[in-house]
């Protein structure tokens, strides 16, 4: 007792001991009662899995438009930066948050403090708006890939019932100079906007009704989720293997096809040449952190829970350089891929690269990339079938990590139910939800949930964990963790990033943020208002769990009086490894650490600085 009164008043690990080994004792006692966890079946599976999960549809169409947009080669300079110093270190921290504690994000949320488990359900609203309109995307991919079983591919020719007043299609599959011409529309975008999503410009009034083809496409895609993910990472671990690889054996394939193609190099050298004045623009790197958060899955939730699955001494640091290499060579790949085709496209066409892509987001996936494969002179059908069984096996490895954030948080807080039921029951809820995607109206949507619950909420969140955990909890006790848990020191790289420059960097891109924000739309055209409200409504909703959750806490703990309720919303009392015998001795661990450190008797700053360069 006389340690702990010490440690406190010196304010040097004073969370670790407000936990009692009575704690331990009555977790030992209520081991029996609850259900073992799941765990992976080995370490293979847990890796392939996070390839699977990083490497999506972000990085096939989402990662080469916004380079294209930000400059180009320049664009990849800020990019590895913020891969280095943001995306990396983030990652990293919530492999380790998630495999320390044993827990899904909220219930690790809660155990480092109370007051914090409303970020977790906030992450989980996100994970669920992204998961919602993931899926819907994978429909249309789907839609695309039975659409690719015929020689004449449906896209490549126009039809009179796509063609509007005062528009002049122009067929993909053969070449034009449509330089000269006004409103000219390509058969594949025709194809996707009346045919495929019969789209409207106009919400004002409703979003029109679910698509039916769409419809049984989503349907089919929550299916082959549901049969993947039935029995969590037990049934979803030994699909990983074919659902991380399969997609680079396409990749490397069509770059293969890329790279011979006439006007291909010109196309590669565009996709890498910098435009060095656009490093002076802020939104570059605002792009970049939104793309490799994204990419990464940094925020969701979804890290944390696949490594919440692991062994307590699994070697994450690893997994993470693994992962966050492939996910960058991935984007790389997928990039030169691309422009490869569009270079070949622009010298058919007697234009320019930046001519030739004329949609983004979606759009490229659904607009571009099928022009440019109708263009082929050879089986355009093979490779059409090719390049959207990729797409939609990428889309579910991220689409099982993202349903399976909030299976996790159903399991963690129900663990005797029946897993493939909470898997099936995921699955409606988010094919009830997707519906509102496929209909004529459904890409706004798209759009609002991408900005709100896809991008903004995930921004601040992120940011409130990164300083929680290392602002708050401490740097030096997370440090300790780790090594405690991995049994190796950490480098300076990692305490300088996680205790300076990612917190920092983070605060000053979120300021820049709500500084520059605009009036989001859609193509070009205005969201209602009322639409638009909701978007904020998302935003909010997602946000005010941390007061919600909080002010539960303090009224649940109400008997207490106030002041202590307080006290233990804000405590980290419940923090640590959630196996009682790895608990007993990080405890121990815990004490012996902060003795010698009492011993030493250093200044404040110093002992600070010491924490940065990683000196006991």
């Amino acid at each position: 007792m006389a340690i702990e009164n010490r440690v406190e008043e010196k304010g040097i690990d004073n969370a670790a001991f407000t936990i009692s080994f009575d704690d331990v004792n009555a977790e030992t006692k209520n081991k029996n009662k609850q259900p073992e966890r799941a765990q992976w079946g080995n370490g293979l599976e847990f890796l392939m899995s996070c390839i699977a999960m990083s490497v999506g549809l972000g990085n096939i169409w989402r990662f080469p438009f916004t380079a294209y947009e930000n400059g180009g080669g320049a664009f990849l300079i800020p990019y590895i930066i913020v891969l280095v110093l943001i995306g990396r270190p983030v990652y990293y921290l919530e492999m380790c948050l998630g495999q320390f504690s044993s827990r899904g994000n909220v219930k690790m949320f809660e155990a480092l403090a109370p007051a914090l488990k409303g970020i977790g359900y906030g992450q989980s609203i996100g994970s669920i708006c992204v998961a919602t309109y993931y899926c819907s995307l994978m429909a249309i991919t789907l839609f695309y890939f039975v659409n690719s079983f015929t020689g004449d591919l449906p896209w490549a020719e126009c039809r009179d019932e796509w063609i509007a007043e005062n528009v002049t299609c122009i067929a993909s599959k053969e070449t034009h100079d449509a330089s000269e011409l006004q409103n000219t529309a390509s058969s594949s975008e025709l194809f996707f906007k009346k045919e495929v999503l019969k789209e409207i410009t106009d919400i004002s009034g409703s979003l029109g009704l679910p698509e039916w083809r769409l419809t049984i496409c989503l349907l089919v895609s929550w299916i082959a989720t549901f049969l993947v993910s039935r029995n969590g990472v037990q049934s979803s671990g030994k699909a990983s293997y074919f659902l991380a690889l399969f997609p680079y054996v396409v990749m490397i394939t069509l770059l293969a096809r890329a790279a011979t193609l006439e006007g291909a190099p010109e196309g590669m050298f565009y996709f890498i040449d910098p435009v060095w004045e656009r490093l002076l623009e802020a939104k570059v790197w605002y792009s970049a952190v939104t793309q490799c958060f994204f990419s990464l899955n940094i925020g969701f939730g979804t890290v944390v829970m696949y490594s919440s699955y692991n062994d307590f001494n699994h070697n994450i640091y690893r997994d993470a350089i693994v992962v966050s290499f492939m996910d960058t060579f991935t984007s790389i790949l997928a990039g030169t891929t691309i422009f490869g085709i569009l270079g070949n496209l622009a010298q058919r066409q007697n234009m320019h690269v930046k001519d030739v892509v004329n949609a983004g987001g979606t759009g490229l996936a659904f607009i571009s990339y099928p022009e440019a494969i109708a263009k082929f002179d050879s089986v355009p059908w093979l490779f059409a079938i090719l390049f959207f069984m990729m797409l939609f096996i990428l889309g579910v490895g991220s689409l099982i990590a993202l349903q399976g954030s909030a299976f996790t948080i159903i399991m963690d807080n129900w663990p005797h139910l029946k897993k493939w039921h909470v898997s099936l029951g995921c699955g409606i809820v988010g094919f009830i939800i997707g519906l509102v995607f496929v209909t004529p109206g459904g890409q706004f949507i798209v759009t609002l949930l991408d900005y709100f619950g896809g991008t903004f909420i995930f921004f601040i969140l992120t940011t409130m964990e990164v300083i929680c955990v290392f602002w708050w909890y401490g740097l030096e006790n997370f440090c300790d963790d780790i090594e405690f848990m991995l049994k190796r020191k950490v480098g300076l790289y990692w305490r300088i990033s996680w205790g300076v420059i990612t917190p920092v960097v983070l605060v000053v891109i979120f300021i820049y943020f709500v500084a520059t924000l605009e009036r989001l739309q859609h193509e070009g055209l205005d969201f209602p208002d009322h639409v638009l409200a909701f978007g904020w409504v998302i935003l909010g909703v997602g946000l005010l769990q941390i007061i919600i959750w909080w002010s539960y806490y303090l009224i649940h703990k109400r008997k207490i009086g106030f002041k202590n309720a307080l006290r233990q919303s804000l405590s980290h009392e419940k923090w640590g490894p959630k196996n009682p015998e790895y608990r007993a001795a990080w405890l121990e661990r815990k004490k012996q650490l902060a003795e010698r450190r009492l011993a030493a008797n250093k200044p404040e700053w110093l002992r600070l600085l010491h924490v940065l360069i990683g000196k006991n």
